[in-house]
Parts: structure tokens; sequence; C-alpha cells
């Protein structure tokens, strides 16, 4: 018996002697997993990145010089662009765009209703 059919008979973690074993499917680069990862990465990129470079910013400057700054966030969307750029990392960038705008239009759009929503019981 080949060692391929001793491979294809044994129990996933029954190996003979001397062969490496493969990683498990979700160790692999599963489409699922990178289409996640992405759209998630994304996500948290959204939230975290601006707050966090507004908590540097005003630790390091005052108010009137760290609002002058903030724009300067807008710099980091070269990562989504340049991850879209290349063709190894491209499906991950795509699916990091799609969190990215996804996350901004369900905050702009929950930040309209609640602002028309307090014009309205208010006004």
């Amino acid at each position: 018996m080949s060692t391929e059919q001793q491979d294809e008979r044994a129990e996933p973690d029954e190996h003979p002697e001397g062969v490496e074993r493969q990683p498990d499917w979700w160790h692999r680069d599963h489409p699922t997993f990178t289409a996640l990862t992405g759209f998630f990465t994304g996500l948290a990129f959204v939230i975290l990145v601006p707050g966090v470079f507004a908590a540097i910013l005003s630790a390091m400057f005052d108010y009137g010089r760290a609002e002058e700054l903030f724009p300067f966030v807008l710099l980091t969307l070269g990562v989504p662009i340049g991850l879209v750029a290349a063709p190894r990392t491209r499906r991950f960038g795509r699916y990091m765009l799609i969190g990215m705008s996804t996350t901004l239009v369900v905050v702009v759009g929950v930040a309209a209703l609640v602002v028309w929503f307090l014009v309205e019981v208010e006004g």
C-alpha cells in the first residue's frame, strides 16, 4: 500500500511516522475566512482609527491644534487602497472597503434618524 493510500485511509489524527500533517481547513486560505476577516477589519478600522488618532493628537497638542490636524486621519485610507492594489491582498482589501462603507452608511443613517427624531420631538 502506498503512502497516499495510507493517508486517505488514516483518520485525521493518525499519520504514518515521518509524514508532516497538513494544516486543517480553517488554517488555510479559506474564502469565507478572508471575506469575514476583511469585513470586520474594515468595521473596526472605521470605529477605532479615528478615535485613537484623536486621542493621540489631544495628548500631544492643545485642542485647537489637534482639531487642525485631525483631517490627516484620511491618509489612513491608503491602507485599504493599497490592499486592493496588491494582487495577493486584493480580495481582503475589497471586503475591508465593503466593511468600512457599510459601517459608515449605518452610522450616518442612524445619526440622521436620531437628529430628525430629536428635531421633531423638541421642535
